[in-house]
C-alpha cells in the first residue's frame, strides 16, 4: 500500500507542476483544473498498477505532458533533457547530418529544400518530398524535433530513408530507400549572378547568422558590375533567425517603416520591429520570388516589402510559419518550446496558417501580386540545377544551360526590364488561373464519366 500511495503522489506532484508551469493562471480556477486533471492520474494509476508489463512513471508522465503539447500545434513541444540540451548547441553553425531543411506539413515531415552538395542534394532527394521512415522506424505521427534526431548523427555514419513524393495527379508515391552517409554541415547560404540587361540576381538559402552580410556583399558586387534591378530568390527558403529578416528588409526601406510586429495573448508579447536609419538601396526596382517553401523569416521580409509597396512579389503563395516560440527549462533538464504570439505584416495580415483548421484555408502565407503557376516537378528540377545556374564566389562563371526553364524568374526579368507591365502579368496569372481550373474540372468530369 506504501508503493501505491507513493506513486500517486509522485504523478500528482509531476502532473501539478507541470501545469504550474504551463498555465500559471490555473491556480486562479484550481478546483476546476483539479476535477478535470483527476481522470489524467488515475489514468496513469491504473495503467502503472495493471497494465501487462511494468511501467516506467517518469516515461508515463513524459508521455501525458507530450500529448498535452501535442494538442496545441506542430511547433509547440516537450523537450526531453537529451533534446533540450541539443536545442540549446544548435547554435554553433556546423552539424553533422544530411542537409535538408525541414518542417511539419499536413502531419508528415517534409523536405523544405536540400542544400546544395550535401547528402541529401546528391541523392536528389527534392523540395516537398515526405519522409516516412528513418532506419525503418515510423516518423509519421513523430514530432519534428524528434524525427531531425533520429537523421542526426555521428559524421560518416549511414541512415536509411524511406520517402515519398507527388506524382502528377497530386497524389504521394512511395520511393526506393535510399541510404545517405551523414556528413559535417556548413551551409553556403548566398549564391548571386548577373542576369542579361543587368538585373542582378540572389538566390537566399535561409537566415543564418551571417546571411544579410553575405547579401551586403553579393548587393555590392552586382552593383560594381553595372547592376539597375534586382531580383530576390526566396524559394524554398524555410527562414531561420527574426533579426536577419529584419536586417534584410532594412536594406531597402525607409527609416520608420514598420517590418513585422508580434502579438500573443498577454501584452507583452506585443512588439514592433521598424526600420531604422538610412537605406543602402531604397529606389533599386525590386521583385521577390517566393513559393510553398518559403517561410518563417522569408515571409517576414516579403510581407513587409509588399505591404511598404517597396516590391513586387511573385511566385506561389507562401508556407504561412510565422509564430513566436519560447523555450523554457523545465526541472531535470527537459524543456518546453511554446507558441506564445504570432507574426503579423504591417498592414496586420497574420501569417501563420493553421494546417489543421481546413476552415481557415485563406488565412495565412504571403499571396504574390503576381501568380505564376510551377508544376511540382518542374519546380524541384529548377530548384536541383540551380546550384549550376548561380554565380559562386570563388569559382569562373559561365553562362548556364538550363534544362528547364524557369517562368517565375522570367515574369520578373520581364516586369524589371518593361516588357510586361504588372497589370498585364497579372491579367496572365488571371487567365491561366482560369484555364487550369476548367481543365481540372474537366478532367474530373472525365474520370467520373469513365467510372460510369
Amino acid at each position: 500500500m506504501k508503493v501505491n500511495r507513493l506513486n500517486k503522489i509522485i504523478m500528482w506532484a509531476a502532473v501539478l507542476f507541470f501545469v504550474g508551469t504551463l498555465f500559471p493562471y490555473a491556480y486562479g480556477a484550481a478546483d476546476g483544473t483539479l476535477k478535470k486533471l483527476r481522470t489524467l492520474v488515475d489514468v496513469l494509476e491504473y495503467v502503472k498498477e495493471n497494465y501487462v508489463e511494468q511501467t516506467d512513471t517518469d516515461k508515463l508522465v513524459s508521455g501525458a505532458i507530450k500529448g498535452v503539447v501535442g494538442e496545441l500545434d506542430d511547433f509547440s513541444s516537450y523537450l526531453e533533457p537529451k533534446d533540450y540540451k541539443e536545442l540549446k548547441n544548435d547554435t554553433k553553425g556546423e552539424f553533422g547530418g544530411l542537409g535538408m531543411r525541414l518542417q511539419k506539413v499536413d502531419g508528415f515531415v517534409t523536405v523544405m529544400s536540400p542544400m546544395p552538395n550535401t547528402p541529401a542534394f546528391k541523392a536528389g532527394i527534392m523540395p516537398k518530398d515526405r519522409i516516412l521512415f528513418v532506419d525503418d522506424k515510423d516518423i509519421t505521427d513523430m514530432k519534428l524535433d524528434e524525427a531531425v534526431a533520429l537523421m542526426r548523427g555521428k559524421v560518416g555514419s549511414k541512415v536509411k530513408l524511406t520517402l515519398s513524393r507527388k506524382g502528377e495527379d497530386d497524389k504521394y508515391e512511395k520511393l526506393p530507400d535510399v541510404v545517405l552517409k551523414r556528413a559535417t554541415i556548413v551551409p553556403e547560404v548566398v549564391y548571386y549572378r548577373m542576369l542579361p540587361e543587368q538585373v542582378g540576381y540572389i538566390y537566399l538559402v535561409d537566415f543564418s547568422g551571417h546571411s544579410v552580410e553575405e547579401v551586403k556583399k553579393a548587393l555590392a558586387t552586382l552593383q560594381k558590375q553595372g547592376m539597375k534591378s534586382l531580383v530576390l530568390d526566396l524559394r524554398f527558403n524555410p527562414g531561420g533567425l527574426l533579426n536577419g529578416a529584419v536586417d534584410l528588409s532594412k536594406l531597402f526601406l525607409p527609416d520608420g517603416e514598420m517590418i513585422v510586429y508580434t502579438q500573443g495573448r498577454k501584452p507583452e508579447y506585443y512588439q514592433e520591429f521598424k526600420t531604422s536609419g538610412v537605406p543602402q538601396y531604397p529606389d533599386l526596382p525590386l521583385i521577390v520570388l517566393i513559393n510553398q517553401g518559403s517561410a518563417s523569416a522569408s515571409e517576414i521580409v516579403s510581407g513587409a516589402l509588399q505591404d511598404n509597396h517597396r516590391a513586387i512579389i511573385v511566385g506561389q503563395r507562401s508556407f504561412g510559419k510565422a509564430s513566436v516560440q519560447q523555450v523554457l527549462p523545465l526541472s531535470g533538464g527537459a524543456g518546453l518550446r511554446l507558441t506564445i504570439a504570432k507574426y503579423y505584416t504591417p498592414s496586420g495580415r497574420l501569417i501563420q496558417r493553421d494546417y489543421r483548421d481546413k476552415t481557415k484555408a485563406e488565412e495565412g502565407g504571403i499571396f504574390p501580386d503576381v501568380e505564376v503557376f510551377f508544376t511540382p516537378e518542374d519546380e524541384s528540377k529548377v530548384f536541383m540545377q540551380y546550384n549550376e545556374i548561380v554565380y559562386t564566389p570563388g569559382k569562373p562563371f559561365e553562362q548556364p544551360k538550363f534544362e528547364v526553364e524557369d517562368p517565375v524568374l522570367n515574369q520578373a526579368v520581364e516586369l524589371l526590364t518593361g516588357k510586361m507591365t504588372l497589370e498585364e502579368a497579372k491579367a496572365k496569372a488571371q487567365t491561366a488561373a482560369e484555364e487550369r481550373k476548367a481543365k481540372a474540372k474537366n478532367d474530373k468530369g472525365t474520370v467520373a464519366r469513365t467510372k460510369k
